[in-house]
């Protein structure tokens, strides 16, 4: 009987956990078009909005986004997107910002292989570092 139960709650479990996938995709599935389109208020609803029905902030998805294969803050730079990236910059933090991304360059080498340095968000990264 206690097998039963254990199997039940796990399987149930499972099921919860895929249904609240799906619906953080959902509630994050235009958050590209909003930093491109340097939304600073769209950005801070949907931040807003993640945390409180999730309990997420924005480093524990900020890996998992990718915008034409570039990282949210990548794309604010390339976009020149200076408010919504600004945002992005003070709201991670500063350990997040010093570590490589996938490709395995940290921001601050992207941004000068770039050529991006002068920059409003390569200057707010830099006084975050």
């Amino acid at each position: 009987m206690l097998k039963i139960v254990k199997t039940s709650l796990l399987f149930a479990a499972l099921g919860i956990s895929g249904v609240a996938n799906a619906n953080i995709n959902e509630a994050l599935a235009n958050i590209c078009t909003i930093v491109q389109a340097d939304d600073k208020g769209e950005l801070r609803k949907k931040m807003r909005m993640v945390q409180s029905d999730f309990r997420l902030k924005l480093h524990d998805y900020y890996s998992g986004i990718s915008c034409d294969g570039n990282s949210l803050i990548r794309t604010a730079v390339l976009n020149n997107a200076v408010e919504t990236g600004t945002l992005m910059v003070k709201k991670m933090p500063s350990r997040d910002l010093q570590a490589p991304e996938a490709d395995g360059k940290t921001l601050q080498a992207w941004i000068a292989e770039q050529g991006q340095q002068g920059s409003p968000i390569a200057a707010e990264l830099k006084g975050r570092i």
